[in-house]
C-alpha cells in the first residue's frame, strides 16, 4: 500500500489519526464499530489506491485516535469527520462506511451536505427493527470476551497491550448500542448526495430493511451479495477471506464513483 501522509490532528477537542493512500478523487474510509482505518479496510486500499485519494480516519476511542469521556454518538463521530476533512484540506470528498461507520456516513450527508460528493453505505440500519430478531438483546450483558477476537487484536497491537483503553473502546460503542434510538425517516430523505447501498445476504441488517433505506434516500442504488457482515469487503470475523467477492466489490465502488 503506497501511504502518502498520516499522523493526528485536534479535532473538536482530541487526537484523531489519520492516514492518506493513494491519488485521484477523494474518498473517505470510516470503520466500524471496534474496528480501525486497516482492520476494516486493508484489503481494499490497494485495490483502490490508484484510483482514489483514500483518507482512512480513527474514529474517537478507536485505533490510534484519543478517546473520550462523553458516550458516543453517530452524530459527533459525523461532525469529527467533517472536520477532519476540512482541515486535511479537502472541500469535498466522497464517504465510505461500514457497519456503524455506515451510521456515521449518513449523518456526514445529512449534516455536512456541502461536504459530500457521493456516499458508500455498507451493512448498516437506520432504525432498531431494521437488524436480525435479538441483535440488541445481548448488549445488556455483554462483555469484552463477547468482542471479536481480530478486533481486540488490532486495537491492542496499535495501543501497546493498553487493556484500559480497549475497555473504554467497547464500553462506549456497546452503550451506543444498547441505548440507540430510530431515527426519523427524514434523516435518509434529506440525503442528496448519490448513494450505493452495500449489504450480505446474510448480514446484521435485514434485507427488507436495506430495501427501504434505498426507497427512502434519493438517487441510492443497491448492492446485495451472498455474504455475512462485512465479509464481501473484509477478512471476516472467522478469519476466512473472499478475495474475489472483495475484488468485486472494490470493482463496483468503483463504477459507482466513476459514474458521472
Amino acid at each position: 500500500m503506497k501511504l502518502q501522509d498520516k499522523g493526528h490532528k485536534t479535532i473538536n477537542g482530541i487526537g484523531l489519526y489519520y492516514e492518506i493512500y493513494g491519488s485521484g478523487q477523494p474518498l473517505v474510509l470510516i470503520h466500524g464499530g471496534g474496528g480501525s482505518i486497516l482492520h476494516d479496510f486493508s484489503k481494499l486500499i490497494p485495490l483502490l489506491q490508484n484510483n482514489f485519494q483514500l483518507i482512512g480516519i480513527d474514529l474517537q476511542n478507536h485505533g490510534r485516535s484519543a478517546h473520550r469521556t462523553i458516550p458516543e454518538t453517530f452524530e459527533q463521530d459525523a461532525d469529527d469527520v467533517a472536520e477532519m476533512v476540512k482541515q486535511l484540506g479537502f472541500a469535498k470528498a466522497s464517504f465510505w462506511g461500514f457497519s456503524n461507520g455506515g451510521n456515521t456516513v449518513m449523518q456526514i450527508a445529512h449534516r455536512h451536505p456541502g461536504l459530500v460528493e457521493k456516499i458508500i453505505i455498507a451493512s448498516s440500519f437506520y432504525k432498531r427493527e431494521g437488524m436480525f430478531a435479538g441483535f440488541f438483546d445481548g448488549f445488556d450483558t455483554a462483555t469484552l470476551d463477547n468482542m471479536p477476537k481480530s478486533l481486540q487484536e488490532d486495537f491492542l497491537k496499535q495501543n501497546n497491550n493498553d487493556r484500559e483503553k480497549l475497555q473504554n473502546m467497547f464500553d462506549k460503542d456497546r452503550q451506543r448500542m444498547k441505548n440507540f434510538k430510530d431515527w426519523d425517516d427524514a434523516v435518509l430523505t434529506s440525503i442528496k448526495a448519490p448513494a450505493f447501498i452495500i449489504s450480505g445476504d446474510q448480514d446484521v441488517a435485514t434485507l427488507e430493511h436495506t430495501v427501504k433505506m434505498t426507497r427512502l434516500i434519493p438517487n441510492t442504488r443497491l448492492m446485495i451479495l451472498p455474504a455475512t457482515h462485512g465479509s464481501y469487503m473484509m477478512t471476516d470475523f472467522e478469519g476466512d477471506t473472499d478475495d474475489q467477492q472483495i475484488a468485486f466489490t472494490a470493482e463496483e465502488v468503483n463504477r459507482f464513483l466513476k459514474d458521472h
